[in-house]
């Protein structure tokens, strides 16, 4: 197996990126806000030690993105979970790592949908989550099939105005924290307080804050654009995995210390709007609006990046290639697979809605009333599965990308270097550990759509004799 794969054909990309673009990019993509959407779900899940989650995902983090930079030594020019787990160790298996990346790209659009939903009630109470659903789901979809696409201006001053908010958020926090005395147990209870502490709820609250990190990988796609990718790609991936987890860290953690985990919060989705505004009241709409700004920007992009993964499998006849692998002529867009994706995001939102409040509602007991099935239409509880299911998918390929680093650079290595097993195989085990502290509906749901994926697999296929591609084509 060559060591990189051919790209001498012409024309080629230019490879201008230093070190510093590529660490910029990675903090954009990712977003320097990015635990405040989850926060409250966070907070929730863990009964409080949200920075802790944090740290031990950015751990989890820094193993997988030494594997992932190594990968794409190996791979400069395909930078994909699916590519590295299909060429080191089994199509099959790169097969149904691509399957998980699928469900990935689909239900980001579909949690984005569902945060903007109800950061929008707040700022018009009068109108309902679930109008608000269907107004995000619809104009997703809409901006997307007239080929409205960000620019890296855009972003960049998006990543500007975040850090200012950042910056006034930790100013008024510290205002807060410090006009007041507090024991010393005060300052180191988000870190751990043994009235709330439990194993379970830790670890199920770090499956969950793996979300923070989620974009990282998105680095390796840049190979073929950045000076010296051999050593700056592998070293842009960790530095951006540290940066964005000190930085989420310091977020919680002053968040925890303005607001006790003892405390519910109004709406557990939009919960880091009420912590700034109580630090400071005016940063109450500032914060909910610039999150608000940020998820709209993901869910934009997130709905077009699923729809052209879906065309690159239709192209490639994974999928039926005269409905998916179809682009509008006038917009040059997959249209048919911005509406698929728009469905789903739509459909699913209130089928999550329903399925996160079966417990809480007490959905299909005799007596259930309609005004209880609208409550459950109207709760916050779709965002935390959401988020669940989407981490189901990335911390499989996740698994898959430390398991190919291991074979090549360790197990099929002539020299066996500790430098090149303790990475991966600390990667696998601890993404494993947060896969299998998933919720019981998210693993539940996630292992449906798994089983579905590898049952067509086995159609397609002939009994995976033939390869499936889940490449995205290249952006024209």
């Amino acid at each position: 197996m060559s060591e990189a794969l051919n790209t001498s054909s012409t024309p080629r990309l230019r490879r201008s990126l230093t070190l510093f673009d590529l660490i910029l990019y990675g903090v954009i993509v990712i977003q320097p806000v990015a635990p405040m959407s989850v926060f409250g779900v966070l907070s929730d899940r863990g009964r409080g030690h949200v920075v802790t989650a944090i740290l031990i995902a950015m751990v989890a983090m820094l193993f997988t993105g030494i594997s992932y930079g190594r990968m794409a030594r190996a791979y400069p020019s395909a930078g994909s979970a699916f590519t590295y787990v299909a060429q080191e160790i089994n199509p099959t298996v790169g097969f149904i790592t691509g399957w998980s990346m699928v469900m990935d790209y689909m239900l980001n659009p579909l949690i984005c949908t569902v945060w903007c939903a109800g950061q929008a009630a707040q700022f018009a109470p009068g109108v309902a989550p679930w109008i608000w659903k269907i107004f995000f789901a619809v104009v997703f979809t809409l901006l997307n099939i007239r080929g409205i696409k960000t620019s890296s201006r855009i972003n960049t001053g998006m990543a500007v105005l975040m850090g200012m908010v950042v910056v006034a958020i930790f100013v008024a926090a510290a205002r807060y924290i410090f006009g007041t005395h507090h024991d010393a147990a005060y300052f180191t209870r988000p870190f751990y307080d043994p009235a709330t502490f439990t194993a379970s709820g830790l670890f199920g609250c770090t499956s969950i804050a793996v979300l923070t990190y989620i974009g990282f990988d998105g680095i390796s796609t840049l190979s073929e654009e950045a000076e010296n990718p051999r050593r700056n790609i592998l070293y842009a991936t960790v530095l951006t995995c540290v940066l964005i987890g000190v930085l989420s860290a310091v977020e919680v953690y002053v968040a925890q210390l303005i607001w006790p985990a003892s405390e519910p919060f109004p709406d557990i989705n939009t919960a880091y709007s009420y912590v700034a505004g109580r630090s400071w009241a005016p940063l109450f709409p500032v914060v909910g609006f610039t999150l608000l700004l940020a998820n709209f920007g993901s869910g934009l992009g997130a709905q077009i990046g699923a729809a052209r993964l879906l065309y690159g499998m239709g192209r490639s006849n994974a999928l039926p290639k005269s409905f998916f692998g179809a682009v509008d002529e006038k917009h040059r867009v997959p249209r048919n697979n911005v509406f698929v994706v728009g469905g789903v995001a739509l459909l699913g939102a209130f089928v999550l809605e329903i399925v996160a409040g079966y417990k809480t509602y007490s959905l299909g007991t005799a007596g259930l009333s309609w005004a209880t099935f609208v409550k459950i239409l109207n709760g916050g509880e779709a965002y935390g599965l959401g988020a669940e299911m989407l981490n189901f998918g990335a911390l499989i390929a996740f698994m898959g990308v430390n398991a190919a680093a291991l074979l090549r650079y360790f197990v099929r290595a002539q020299e066996k270097k500790l430098g090149f097993l303790i990475p991966p195989v600390l990667g696998f085990v601890i993404c494993l550990g947060l896969w299998l502290n998933l919720s019981r509906p998210a693993i539940i749901v996630g292992s449906i759509w798994m089983a579905a994926g590898i049952a067509f697999g086995v159609w397609k296929t002939n009994g995976f004799r033939n390869p499936l591609s889940f490449e995205l084509p290249p952006e024209d």
